[in-house]
């Protein structure tokens, strides 16, 4: 992405992305172009991260990556993917949360071992990294950037003291990552024979795991962090991976290599914000569709705040689903009255100044045919660091002459920063941390507001569940699932590479 954008990126309160990852094996006999389904399926990740993106490939002895910054489309072009030979492949797109926005930090992260070539793609945060790469140095290990999963590979790389030197025992050695790394990592390991998955014991970001066919018959195994991209190449979605579970995929299909049970946690931790935001909507996670997850939020969030308005519409795209059943409880009309500009994240020109203080005009217009002289619901999936919203709420008062403006919110207060791979900012900008509801409510200049409770957003969550499971709502809560006192604590490693990371990621 350039620079331009980064300046309205800025302004426009969202949360910051998590990563996406893909993983594809195709059998040796009937050899698919895996260089050009890992670009289709990176593309259909492009929601999870926009700073940069990169694809590795082995034919069994030689191993090739392309790496570049920026969207899917502008990382790769056709004479990037000609040299991506092989017939296995991980591919990555990146959102910095630790490690600066940069070509070496970009991912997959490749290396020579003493067993050849290897690649990692990480989805997630390791709240201990910090350690991590002490640990490495302490040991003689060079590291060449600031990206955790650097301090992943280099791990898995090193000698092991439960294996002589000449045994790779990889799946040995992704149970010893598991217990020793902390937080959330999905990841996608190439090695020069097999390719591996594996989800963190909490299971706190999604992985799943599908087959394509031709004829009747797989010709290729893929992994990816969201079911829609396998959907996007023609695969069929087989199931998630489990919290815990290492998964080794090759000719003879994919196999779990250890028991999750023994290392997952009772009661696991998905991110919840994968509903209310990260996650398309056309994907499944947790065996139930994001959309339909999303309308439930918005009917439970009709039943605990309703307005007296007029219409309803939404702040697009993720909160539309929501914003559509809030409308459709209270028996009001649902408009399309904000208009969102796809494009302008990808212009190369200079905005002038006036028009950076005026980001909110860049990205929306506002229909006033549509609001003017209407009392109104404006509904948004969340509110971070609150410099969005009041412009937003300007711009339909004044370009749109709505009357009333009532702001409702899918998801609770957004009060604390996450440690697992999302970007919420700093408890110090969080404005829900800083301001109490009629606070933020005068400070958007909205004539009610209300947010989604913690347990409406629960209820919502596991409605379509067979059987309670756990979620991390830490940013509503404070309610951890891991140990982050490192994270917290001013002086420590970790909080110092975790800041270092904020800055080089933005929003």
């Amino acid at each position: 992405m350039t620079d331009v954008w980064h300046e309205l990126d800025d302004r426009f309160d969202r949360p910051n992305e998590a990563c996406g990852v893909v993983g594809i094996w195709s059998r040796r006999d009937r050899p698919a172009d895996v260089a050009r389904l890992a670009f289709f399926c990176l593309y259909a990740l492009q929601h999870r991260g926009q700073e940069s993106a990169g694809i590795a490939t082995c034919d069994g002895h030689n191993l090739h990556h392309h790496r570049g910054m920026g969207l899917v489309s502008q990382a790769f072009h056709e004479n990037d993917l000609a040299p991506l030979k092989g017939h296995f492949a991980i591919g990555h797109n990146r959102y910095s949360t630790t490690g600066s926005s940069s070509l070496s930090n970009a991912q997959p992260y490749v290396l020579q071992t003493l067993h050849g070539p290897m690649a990692v793609g990480h989805n997630g945060n390791l709240t201990n990294a910090a350690a991590m790469r002490r640990h490495l140095m302490e040991r003689g290990v060079g590291l060449a950037s600031s990206s955790d999963t650097e301090a992943i590979a280099q791990f898995l790389a090193m000698p092991p003291a439960f294996t002589h030197h000449s045994e790779p025992a990889w799946e040995k050695r992704f149970q010893a990552l598991m217990d020793v790394a902390e937080g959330a990592y999905s990841l996608v390991v190439l090695t020069k024979d097999a390719l591996y998955a594996m989800r963190d014991p909490l299971g706190m970001r999604p992985l799943c795991i599908g087959t394509l066919k031709e004829d009747g018959e797989v010709r290729a195994w893929l992994v990816a962090s969201e079911s829609s991209a396998l959907l996007t190449v023609g695969a069929r979605v087989v199931r998630e991976l489990e919290p815990g579970e290492i998964v080794r995929i090759d000719d003879d299909g994919f196999t779990t290599v250890n028991d999750p049970s023994k290392v997952a946690k009772k009661k696991g931790a998905l991110c919840i914000f994968e509903y209310v935001y990260f996650a398309r909507p056309d994907s499944r996670i947790n065996d139930q569709n994001v959309q339909v997850v999303r309308s439930r939020m918005g009917t439970q969030l009709a039943r605990e705040a309703p307005a007296d308005a007029d219409l309803v519409f939404a702040v697009p795209d993720s909160s539309v689903p929501s914003a559509m059943a809030y409308a459709e409880h209270l028996g009001l009309p649902y408009r399309e009255a904000l208009i969102k500009n796809r494009y302008i994240g990808r212009t190369f020109i200079q905005p002038t100044e006036s028009l950076r203080k005026n980001s909110v005009r860049l990205k929306f217009n506002a229909v006033r045919e549509i609001l003017e002289g209407k009392r109104v619901v404006m509904i948004d999936d969340s509110i971070v660091r609150g410099t969005t919203m009041g412009p937003l709420v300007r711009l339909v008062r004044e370009a749109g002459k709505a009357a009333e403006v009532h702001v409702r919110i899918a998801s609770p207060p957004i009060a604390h920063p996450c440690f697992m791979g999302v970007d919420l900012a700093s408890h110090e900008q969080l404005i829900a941390h800083r301001m109490t509801l009629e606070q933020i409510r005068q400070h958007v200049g909205a004539d009610s507001l209300a947010y989604l409770s913690v347990d409406g957003l629960h209820a919502a969550v596991e409605e379509g569940l067979p059987a309670s499971r756990g979620h991390c709502a830490a940013c509503f809560t404070g309610k951890y699932p891991v140990d982050v006192a490192a994270c917290l604590d001013p002086s420590s490693d970790a909080k110092l590479a975790f800041e270092a990371g904020s800055r080089g990621a933005r929003r």
